[in-house]
């Protein structure tokens, strides 16, 4: 997941933004160059989001499904899985490359990547926007929140006997670390599912004006259309890194590896 969401980082706005607004014309700019760069972009983020899913999905499995943590829970399933995720979200990008064409031909050199006029005509290439809509981020959308649902629905009810048990052993209700640390996991996993949404909300519905309005012109930089548009891309690129941060940090053994590589990064 760290990883994955450095490369967004990488691809979205070192090889990207900071080019295109501080060093145009330069190699990044021609259109093959620019192509492969956006491509990278919507495989990387992709990536990094079904890992989320995916990591979403083996806490419900080890909190939830005690016997089948047992066999999902190691880590060659896991390897399995994120080679897969990553695979699958190169492949599906792959028309994004095909998607772009230049703006300008200098010397018989295409420079600077424009979306193709029939992107917005074309039944193929419309039906492969609301796919990849669907697919990034409506359906991590819905797994995120009922993987989480599912999971908090179980941790209360199991808070829920061990109050029970506890109460009737001892006579009274005492504090509990184990119910302690599975308050804090609730947290968590409502903290996720809650920064997810509103981080791709703005994306998600600038898709939908854009689809049912079809006003695909922007009159300059200052025009309500294309502040929306960019807020949307800033938040939706946020996200990315905040995931990983709330997962990763907030588990101990992250931190003391952490720790360890500050301390000895040779090793």
């Amino acid at each position: 997941m760290a990883v994955t969401d450095l490369l967004v980082i990488i691809t979205a706005v070192l090889l990207n933004r900071l080019p295109a607004i501080y060093f145009p014309g330069s190699l990044l700019s021609i259109t093959p160059v620019c192509s492969l760069s956006i491509a990278l972009i919507y495989a990387s983020r992709d990536t990094s989001i079904w890992l989320t899913v995916a990591f979403t999905f083996d806490r419900f499995v080890a909190i939830c499904c005690q016997k089948l943590k047992m066999k999902y829970c190691t880590e060659k399933v896991a390897t399995v899985v994120i080679g897969t995720v990553c695979s699958l979200g190169c492949l599906i990008n792959i028309p994004w490359y095909f998607m772009h064409e230049p703006i300008y031909i200098i010397d018989n050199i295409p420079w600077f990547c424009k979306l193709r006029e029939n992107r917005y005509t074309s039944p193929i290439w419309a039906a492969f926007h609301w796919i990849d809509r669907i697919v990034t981020p409506s359906v991590p959308f819905f797994l995120i929140i009922f993987l989480n649902v599912l999971t908090v629905r179980n941790i209360l009810a199991a808070n829920g006997a061990r109050r029970r048990l506890r109460v009737h052993t001892n006579g009274v209700a005492q504090s509990d670390t184990e119910m302690d640390n599975r308050r804090k996991s609730i947290i968590l996993l409502f903290t996720i599912s809650g920064s997810f949404i509103l981080l791709w909300m703005m994306y998600v519905a600038y898709f939908f004006f854009e689809r049912f309005v079809k006003d695909y012109k922007f009159k300059d930089f200052s025009d309500p259309k294309f502040i929306f548009l960019e807020s949307a891309n800033i938040l939706q690129l946020l996200s990315c890194c905040t995931n990983t941060f709330i997962y990763a940090v907030t588990q101990t053994k992250f931190r003391e590896q952490l720790k360890n590589l500050l301390q000895h990064p040779l090793l």
